[in-house]
């Protein structure tokens, strides 16, 4: 069961990841979920892609797991 909770944390954070970094590269000044975070443009940029990044790997590994212990097709 916890591997399939990890799995749907990482495809969330990747969905965030994604959404975001697509909308504030549509829109420089729609920081998003990061408004809050100083630095601006390029900052909000990496954080929202190491977010994405960080939900794929997490996703990937989860899913991984969640098959070998017979919780996945």
């Amino acid at each position: 069961m916890k591997h399939v909770t990890v799995l749907i944390i990482g495809m969330l954070l990747l969905v965030l990841g994604a959404q975001g970094g697509i909308r504030l590269l549509a829109d420089h000044d729609n920081a998003g979920l990061l408004a809050w975070l100083p630095g601006g443009f390029a900052v909000w940029l990496a954080c929202y892609a190491v977010a994405a990044i960080a939900g794929a790997l997490l996703a990937g590994w989860g899913s991984k797991k969640a098959k070998q212990s017979g919780r996945g097709r």
